[in-house]
Order: structure tokens, then sequence, then C-alpha cells
């Protein structure tokens, strides 16, 4: 009886040694399977994007790091490079009914999905996304592709990024544009410098102290932290509905920005953004000092008059008129995605702004809505 019971704990110990092994050994892992590419890194399936509407462009890819960056790039090759960067929750879709307009008047369109959006790579978990990621990420894009005298769009979340990858190369760019966004920085003064410091933390704190909102009260409010308050904590993001409620898309339209989503594991990244902008106030502000406060090339502020975000947070536009050659206009007429209500004219805004002439227009609301 006693050989018995050794045979079977043998056994047993034999067992769970290969079960342990099989468990720990990553290489021997089908990832495809479970449409991840890697540990922790998925990769959304391409037939999700087969049906979305209006976006017939061709795929390009570049491996930075562990992740694989998808970006347009259309338009005559020898063509003057407009670079679009997309914001919170969107993807290189936003600019669907722009980069006809911008490729027929002879430019080159490049526009990339950052890391947990559009056709680019996502992190599962929250921890891997990190505001200093975004910019390495992005500035390698453009270190890669050896883009140079670049025309830049940047909007929303897209500029609290795009902006320091300017920062991070900006001999590479001629000219910047930006719409309902900033670059959040804390200004010169001792007050300021010792609040650079603990803005973030203190941040932290106060959304921690303040728990959760429901998605009534972040489309409710006005208030800033109501955005940041729904994301951090809810557990699927609604990447549809805020595009419907701030950026008026039909429901056709509002598949293509879910498109990048099966379900709630593939969204970290856009779950953890806005929770993110407070987080490089002193490098921000480095930026200002070292490259911005000395810039001289054009940089045309473009903000719509309907945006809740820049409207409620006049602060944001006053601090990129520190850049000397800042230049603003106001759009009447769309929200804060004016390149879903205003496609055409905003293009056209670009490509007057490059030819330096930029002029402000106005839609009519009842023309916007859907």
């Amino acid at each position: 009886m006693k050989k018995l019971i050794s045979i079977i704990f043998i056994i047993a110990v034999f067992a769970a040694g290969i079960f342990l092994y099989l468990r720990n050994a990553d290489v021997d892992v089908n990832y495809e399977r479970f449409n991840m590419v890697a540990p922790g890194i998925l990769r959304t399936p391409v037939e999700r994007f087969n049906n979305i509407v209006d976006y017939p462009f061709k795929e390009n890819y570049l491996i930075i790091g562990n992740t694989r960056i998808h970006y347009l790039d259309e338009g005559p090759k020898d063509g003057e490079i407009i670079y679009l960067l997309h914001g919170e929750p969107a993807w290189s879709y936003l600019f669907r009914k722009m980069i006809p307009i911008l490729t027929r008047a002879g430019y080159r369109v490049i526009a990339p999905d950052m890391v947990g959006f559009g056709k680019s790579d996502k992190y599962v978990s929250i921890k891997d996304y990190s505001h200093q990621m975004h910019v390495d990420k992005m500035t390698q894009l453009i270190v890669e592709l050896d883009l140079n005298n670049v025309t830049a769009h940047v909007h929303d979340w897209g500029g609290l990024v795009g902006l320091r990858v300017i920062a991070e190369e900006p001999e590479r760019f001629s000219r910047v544009i930006a719409s309902n966004t900033s670059l959040i920085a804390p200004g010169r003064g001792f007050f300021r410098e010792i609040m650079s410091f603990i803005s973030y933390p203190l941040f932290k704190l106060s959304i921690w102290f303040q728990g959760p909102a429901t998605w009534e009260e972040f489309i409710g409010g006005d208030g800033f932290t109501g955005w940041i308050r729904y994301s951090r904590y809810t557990d699927n993001i609604d990447v549809g509905g805020i595009m419907q409620t701030l950026g008026n898309v039909n429901n056709a339209e509002r598949e293509g920005y879910e498109a990048p989503y099966p379900n709630a594991t593939y969204k970290a990244g856009a779950q953890i953004f806005p929770y993110l902008i407070p987080s490089e106030l002193r490098k921000n502000e480095k930026a200002y000092r070292e490259v911005f406060e000395k810039w001289n090339k054009p940089f045309l502020i473009a903000n719509s008059d309907n945006d809740p975000v820049t409207r409620n947070n006049p602060r944001m536009v006053e601090m990129l008129k520190r850049i000397p050659s800042a230049q603003e206009i106001s759009i009447q007429g769309p929200g804060h995605f004016i390149q879903e209500e205003a496609g055409p004219e905003y293009a056209q805004l670009i490509i007057d702004f490059i030819n330096g002439n930029p002029q402000s227009f106005k839609i009519d609301k009842k023309a916007i809505e859907k």
C-alpha cells in the first residue's frame, strides 16, 4: 500500500511539474489564437475593419519597440507632407473626409494610429501606457520614415503627444495647426515650479476622492474631471457613444470607431489616456522653454466655438499663445471633432494655412446634425 501511494505521489509531482512547465513556457503558446501577438499585447483581427464606411486607404506598418504601428501614407510620395495625429478615443479613421481633399491638392498625408488605437497594437494593461511612451513611439515613426518639411495637424490628446513630438524633432516641421487642444504646462515662476512637482499626485488624489463618474454625469456635465473620472473607472469605455455625442457621427460611422475594439480587453489605451494628461507637466514646460518659445515658424490655433473642452478651459488656449508666431482663428458651428462635422472645409483650411492665408469658416449647425 505504501509503495502504491509513493508511486501515485511521484506521478502527481511529475504531472504537476509538466503542467507548470507548459504553463510558463511562453515560446510554446500560440498567442495568435487569442489575437495576442506577444505577452500583454493584442492585435485587432483584420476582419473587424472589412466593412467600415469611407475608409478605402492602404495599410502601412512599422515595428517600433515591441509594437506594430499602423499608419496611412496617401498621396504622391514626392508631395509636401501633412501629418495628421488623432486624439481620444479616435484613430486615423477621423481623417477620412479630409484625406481625399489633401491628396487631390498634391499633398502626401501621413496619419498614424497611436498604440492602443485603430489598427496599431494594443497593450492589455493600463500600466503599460504612459505619455512618454506615446511620444517616443510617434517620434520614432517620424524619424524612421525620415519625414521633413512637415505640416503637422494635432487635435485633442494628439496635441499633448504631437507637440512633444515636434519639440523632439523641431527641424523636421515647417508649420503647425492645433485644433481643440493644448500643451498643458505650469508656466514660469517659483510657485508654478513647485506646483509642477505636486500637481499630478494632487490630480490623482482628487480623481480618487471624487470617484467614478457615470455616463450621464460625463455627458451632462461641463467639467474636464468628469471625462477623466468616467474613462478611468469604467470597465468598458463607450467609444462609439463618445463619438456620437461629441462628433455627431451616424450609426455606420460609429461602427468605424468601434471597429478596433472587439471587446473591453482592447480598450486599455482609450481608458487610461485622459488620466495621463497632467503626468508630464515639467517635460511640457521644457518643450515650451527650449522649443516653442523660440518658434518662429507658422503656428495656427484653430478651435471651434462649440468645443466643450477649450470653451470651458480658456487657459488651454492661453498656454499656446506663449508661442511667438501663434495666430488664432475660430471655426463657427462644429463641436469638438471638427474633422467629422466639417472635414472638407477643415482640409481646405489646412491648405490655405500652408499657402499663408488661413481663413475662419462657418458651418450651419443644422447641416451638421445627422
